[in-house]
C-alpha cells in the first residue's frame, strides 16, 4: 500500500490543509489518535463551531490527564487556561500546551 492509501498519511495531508471536516473525517479513519495528534486537531478546530472545539478541548484534557506521566492539578488548571484561550491566541496557548506535554513526557 502506498503512503497516499495510509490512514495516517491521509491524516497528516488533512492536517496541513487545516481544513475542519478533511482533519475530523480523516481522524475518525485512524484506528487511534495520539495525544499530540489530538491536541493538532484541536489546533485545527479553534476558529470553527465552538461547541465542537470545546468538545474536543476537553476529550484532550482528560486524556492528558490520564496518559501523561506525573499530572498535577495545577498542570491541569494551566492545560485548560491554555485551552480557553487557544482560539483568540493560539500561538502563546500552543507554546504552553506544548512546555507542559514535554514535560510530562507527551511525544
Amino acid at each position: 500500500m502506498t503512503s497516499d492509501g495510509n490512514p495516517y498519511a491521509r491524516f497528516r495531508r488533512a492536517l496541513a490543509t487545516g481544513n475542519e471536516t478533511l482533519v475530523v473525517a480523516a481522524a475518525r479513519e485512524l484506528p487511534q489518535v495520539s495525544l499530540d495528534d489530538a491536541l493538532r486537531i484541536c489546533l485545527v478546530l479553534r476558529g470553527g463551531d465552538p461547541v465542537r472545539y470545546e468538545r474536543a478541548a476537553v476529550r484532550w484534557l482528560g486524556r492528558f490527564a490520564l496518559e501523561a506521566r506525573g499530572v498535577t492539578i495545577e498542570d491541569l488548571r494551566l492545560a485548560a487556561q491554555a485551552l480557553d484561550e487557544l482560539p483568540a491566541r493560539a500561538a502563546e496557548a500552543m507554546e504552553r500546551l506544548q512546555r507542559l506535554c514535554l514535560a510530562r513526557g507527551v511525544a
